[in-house]
């Protein structure tokens, strides 16, 4: 199979999600060893760097889908038909507000052009 098909995609996406656990691990690591030889005294910085660190992690673990064998559904899935509804509900919200708006302007039109009976009626406009 070439590499543009989906079980090269699929593997590249593995891989990464592993080396993001990889970094995340890192991450974690370092600003506990940090801590602890001293070298850094301020615990936000360090608590921001585990915090990192984990969430990176946690997107990474999210990142690995299912196993060969179970059913489940992809997260590309899930956000398709999630969008699909929100997009039908967004038509909806358009062609309502659309046609509003040509209501409105048939509206301005109509009543753009008609004369004031306040006026002069010898005057022109």
């Amino acid at each position: 199979m070439v590499c543009g098909g989906f079980t090269c995609s699929k593997n590249a996406l593995c891989s990464l999600n592993v080396v993001y656990m990889l970094v995340g691990l890192l991450l974690i690591g370092v600003a506990a060893w940090g801590k602890g030889f001293g070298l850094v005294s301020s615990i936000h910085i360090i608590g921001g760097v585990i915090a990192v660190g984990v969430f990176l992690l946690l997107i990474a673990i999210v990142g690995l889908l299912c196993k060969k064998d179970a059913s489940c559904f992809t997260c590309g899935d899930m956000m398709l038909n999630h969008a699909t509804e929100a997009l039908k509900i967004l038509g909806g919200v358009g062609l309502f507000f659309s046609f509003t708006e040509i209501l409105g302007v048939w509206l301005a039109v109509r009543y753009r052009n008609q004369k004031d009976p306040r006026a002069n009626p010898s005057a022109f406009l």
